[in-house]
């Protein structure tokens, strides 16, 4: 099954039913936490929604490896000549689920030559699911009703979304130039890839990650941002590259508009 209209789908349903046994988990109140070498937590919940979907994807797509955040590091010697290949967050955002503030995410990616063509981002505690993918479109589908989405038109005020926890110097920095070109500025904040999915729906116009972040953080909500008419790039206005040796991202901007639009913020991400 290679089509990518064929697997939105059942790519999709995987995602939901990912979401459901981390519920399963969540609802259940107390959560062990163990950490990872990097120091990063891990739960139950991201180990059961790893199995869950590798199996899944091996079962749909026998012919297309999968790389998870969860399987224990895939060496780059052993994957850097994979055309396609899935990209998988179990549990993004897993210090929100500890939390339990319900930002927290399913991603699934499928990627071609570096670039996330198909994406699946599903909300379990909402029971939200964004999706879309090349020549596909962009959708959100909640209460069993699945609409088209697209990013909006740039106009007053500019509503950004930012991450809670990180870069906030620069990125008030950033608030003050484009307050400056383009007039008030609304600023929201969210936890995970929920982010890049507000860019998608229309209900922001920017989301500036001047931190850290992996692959996996961010290549299905890329794709339906891709999808949705946006672009998601780093801070020389390139688009993000994926299966790099090191699987970090560089500090990007998620766009509702053309990176033409946003040149003018460059002195702010210097």
């Amino acid at each position: 099954m290679n089509d990518l209209n064929a697997l939105l789908g059942p790519v999709s349903a995987i995602a939901v039913d990912a979401g459901a046994a981390i519920l399963e988990i969540y609802n259940r109140g107390d959560v062990d936490v163990d950490h990872k070498d990097d120091n990063s937590p891990i739960t139950e919940a991201d180990r059961a929604a790893h199995n869950l979907i590798e199996a899944r994807l091996q079962a749909l797509t026998p012919e297309i490896p999968v790389f998870s955040e969860e399987s224990g590091g895939i060496a780059f010697e052993d994957r850097k000549d994979w055309a396609r290949f899935w990209l998988v967050d179990p549990l993004d955002g897993t210090k929100e689920f500890i939390k339990r503030n319900g930002e927290f995410t399913v991603n699934i990616a499928l990627v071609e030559d570096g670039v996330p063509v198909l994406g699946v981002v599903h909300v379990p505690v909402t029971a939200i699911t964004y999706s879309g993918g090349r020549g596909l479109g962009a959708f959100k589908e909640e209460a069993g009703q699945r609409a088209a989405i697209r990013c909006r038109e740039r106009h007053a005020p500019i509503v950004m979304v930012a991450s809670r926890r990180h870069g906030a110097e620069q990125v008030a920095a950033l608030e003050r130039l484009i307050e400056g070109q383009l007039g008030p500025v609304e600023k929201t904040s969210m936890g995970s890839s929920l982010k890049l999915c507000l860019v998608a729906e229309g209900a922001a116009d920017i989301y500036p990650r001047l931190a850290p972040t992996c692959e996996w953080d961010t290549a299905a909500a890329h794709a339906v941002v891709n999808a949705a008419g946006g672009v998601v790039v780093n801070t020389h206005f390139e688009p993000l590259a994926y299966n790099k040796p090191d699987v970090l991202n560089p500090h990007f901007l998620v766009l509702g508009q053309s990176a033409e639009d946003w040149r003018f913020i460059e002195p702010a991400l210097a």
